[in-house]
């Protein structure tokens, strides 16, 4: 038996497995999506099982795409979500890790409470912001603005800032379980969670940064963003990648912080609204979820792209 032979033998049991892992729940998943599935049907109770005699074809996937009034804003509002966690994360990250890149007191403190906030369990995450900082009335969020409005009550009373002030309207806290803000309130509480990710990755990698180049730009008279631009971003550019990869396949599947924060009152994504689907439809759960999948896989190859690109440089 040659060298070769060996080692895939062993591995094939492990290889068999995944695949039977993978392509089970996949296969099962297409099945459904091409007949009628409906978990409580008085009307056709033969549509309650999974059968062949209940062949739908392409009638799924056309409820889902031009039926459903919820699809496209799921779509979208998914991408918005984990771009802007994306974008934030990565921005962040950046800075508070060429921040604590320096030796200062109780550095490696910091360093342990910046990173905490990623081994909080998400439902647990969501709980605490939603209740205790952005509730109007009992969370920090309600307390600041009742603080100001406190303020400016006071300045009324001043002899010259008593006119200005008295035009002022009085603050109104920012509901963030309402139809417009609750996005917005997911994106702030997920980036708080994943920001020490990116730090943890950025930080790591900061320790390889070549310091004799940064030596030789301060002879030159770079200055810091120069040396940030030209030297820091370059060396981080594989990092960088791999965070915007790793982000982007978890925060497609985000679920808990939206049943939390809104329970899917106008802020829908892909995974919440298969599981609405899935509650009486499975059908259509099914075909959402093979939508989820493609989007999944464009977004995969595409981030692919990238990072292939930037590791080959």
């Amino acid at each position: 038996m040659s060298q070769r032979t060996l080692p895939r033998l062993m591995q094939t049991p492990a290889v068999l497995l995944l695949l039977v892992w993978m392509l089970v729940p996949l296969g099962m998943t297409i099945f459904f999506s091409f007949i009628r599935y409906v978990l409580n049907n008085l009307r056709k109770p033969e549509w309650t099982t999974p059968s062949i005699d209940n062949w739908r074809g392409f009638g799924n996937y056309e409820y889902v795409l031009y039926k459903s009034k919820d699809f496209w804003f799921a779509v979208q509002n998914s991408v918005f979500i984990v771009g802007s966690i994306i974008v934030l994360t990565v921005a962040l990250g950046l800075a508070i890790a060429v921040l604590i890149n320096r030796s200062f007191p109780g550095r490696g403190m910091v360093r342990v409470l910046l990173i905490s906030p990623f081994f909080v369990m998400p439902a647990v995450n969501a709980v605490l912001w939603i209740n205790m900082l952005l509730d109007p009335v009992l969370g920090l969020n309600g307390l600041i603005v009742n603080g100001l409005n406190g303020v400016i009550d006071g300045l009324r009373d001043f002899p010259l800032l008593g006119n200005f002030f008295s035009f002022w309207p009085e603050l109104q806290p920012i509901s963030f379980r309402a139809t417009q803000t609750s996005a917005y309130a997911v994106i702030v509480m997920v980036t708080w969670q994943w920001t020490p990710f990116a730090i943890l990755i950025f930080m790591t990698s900061l320790q390889s940064e070549d310091q004799q180049q940064k030596e030789a730009a301060i002879l030159d008279g770079a200055s810091a963003w120069s040396q940030f631009v030209n030297l820091t971003i370059p060396h981080l550019a594989r990092p960088i990648a791999i965070v915007i990869m790793i982000q982007a396949i978890f925060h497609l599947s985000l679920y808990a912080e939206i049943e939390i924060v809104s329970r899917g009152n106008g802020n829908k994504n892909l995974p919440y609204l298969i599981g609405e689907f899935a509650s009486n439809n499975i059908g259509a759960a099914s075909a959402t979820g093979i939508f989820a999948v493609i989007l999944a896989n464009i977004v995969a190859i595409f981030l692919l792209r990238i990072i292939g690109k930037s590791l080959m440089d």
